[in-house]
């Protein structure tokens, strides 16, 4: 079984955008203060599952109103 790597949280926010194109597979502890408080994983799901898998939706009465009556000169 492979050690999880980690990362101290001030390093994490300097190079987020980096780490988060490079997460192991196994995932990335972060650490404050020598205490883990957050993983990051990489997502194993294929986005092709996620089309169609919301339910249809039906939509009732104006949605571009309020449904309040108001005058612009009053």
């Amino acid at each position: 079984m492979t050690s999880m790597q980690s990362i101290t949280a001030t390093e994490f926010k300097a190079k987020c955008l980096d780490i988060l194109d490079h997460v192991p597979p196994e995932g990335l502890a972060i650490t404050k203060r020598g205490k883990a408080v957050a993983k990051i994983v990489p997502i194993t799901i294929d986005n092709s599952d996620l089309i169609g898998s919301m339910p249809e939706i039906k939509i009732y009465g104006d949605i571009f109103s309020t449904g309040i009556k108001w005058d612009a000169e009053s």
